[in-house]
């Protein structure tokens, strides 16, 4: 079996390194703060992310990155939008070839670029995958059943990733869309952002419905126009994300917008946070991205000019129940 290694000691990356850890995997866990690493390999706890639940004594940390990186397969669990400043950093201490599995959710902001595509810029020669799905983090480590997709356009790495990461209660399913699994699991940050300002204003379960199933059909319509397939997203990438997502106060995203939709600052809400809510980058990338390719997406817009242009919430509402009527 090969060896594992997890950069990142967020909540998802502790998450994956636990489940993987307690199934018997040889897993080394990279976090930036050496006092993670430390309350991770000596106390067996990662109070900052996931407090208060016991971590594997199998699990190793470390907060080296070359000692990490000696590992057989990498998942990157960092934020989206530190993606290439780790991968500057990882390219020096891995072999060009070394698989690398994305486990971050987003769009680098600044280049309106997919994290696979990223990946591709900074270390061309690597073997890369995409872990995703409709995950939270607690449940995940807690042991809880679960499922996500692996997408990859090798099918020799996406079998040997199956064996490598399923485990009982961690079921991967395989796809070739590694632009719609992304596209999926990024753009779902956005729509959870409307369902929880939709559920702070006290729109109903109604509002939400709307929501999300015209969120779903947006998010389609950007992945068909960048060359994904619609199917993928009915999948755990797409649908199934989503509906997790932008049904529980769990979520980041969801909890931010229904602090928006109650009024609370968009500032205050993120100062109080110490993991970052992709959903709020994610936007504009996919806005600006959404513009080039001339795909309408409207929810998108809306959520973007809360976030990033400063509109008030009702203004936003009452330009998306304007729009003509139209086909489904």
């Amino acid at each position: 079996m090969p060896t594992i290694g997890v950069i990142g000691a967020g909540a998802w990356g502790t998450a994956l390194a636990q489940v993987l850890s307690t199934n018997g995997r040889d897993v080394t866990i990279w976090a930036r703060e050496p006092g993670v690493a430390d309350a991770i390999g000596k106390n067996h706890e990662n109070p900052h992310y996931l407090p208060g639940l016991p971590l594997s004594k199998n699990l190793k940390a470390t907060s080296n990155l070359s000692e990490v990186a000696k590992k057989d397969i990498l998942l990157l669990a960092t934020p989206a939008q530190h993606m290439r400043s780790l991968l500057e950093n990882l390219k020096k201490e891995i072999p060009r070839t070394k698989p690398l599995v994305i486990c971050a959710k987003g769009i680098e902001l600044e280049s309106g670029l997919l994290l696979s595509q990223v990946v591709e810029e900074v270390i061309p020669e690597a073997s890369i995958a995409v872990l995703t799905g409709p995950t939270f983090a607690h449940e995940v480590a807690r042991g809880l059943p679960a499922a996500v997709t692996i997408a990859t356009h090798d099918p020799k790495l996406a079998k040997k990733l199956q064996e490598a990461l399923g485990v009982k209660h961690f079921r991967p399913y395989i796809t070739d869309d590694v632009i719609g699994a992304q596209l999926g699991g990024a753009i779902k940050n956005v729509i959870a952002i409307a369902c929880g300002i939709a559920y702070g204003l006290k729109l109903g379960e109604n509002a939400r419905a709307a929501l999300l199933t015209r969120g779903i059909a947006e998010i389609a319509r950007l992945a068909v126009a960048m060359g994904a397939h619609r199917e993928t997203l009915l999948g755990m990438s797409g649908i199934g994300d989503l509906t997790l997502t932008c049904s529980s106060m769990q979520s980041r995203n969801f909890s931010l917008g229904a602090a928006l939709g109650e009024g609370k600052n968009i500032k205050d809400i993120l100062a109080t946070r110490r993991e970052v809510t992709e959903g709020v980058h994610t936007a504009k990338a996919a806005l600006d991205l959404a513009n080039r390719l001339g795909v309408d997406m409207p929810i998108t817009e809306g959520v973007n000019k809360c976030l990033n242009e400063g509109a008030s919430i009702k203004d936003a509402l009452d330009d998306m129940l304007k729009r003509p009527f139209g086909h489904e």
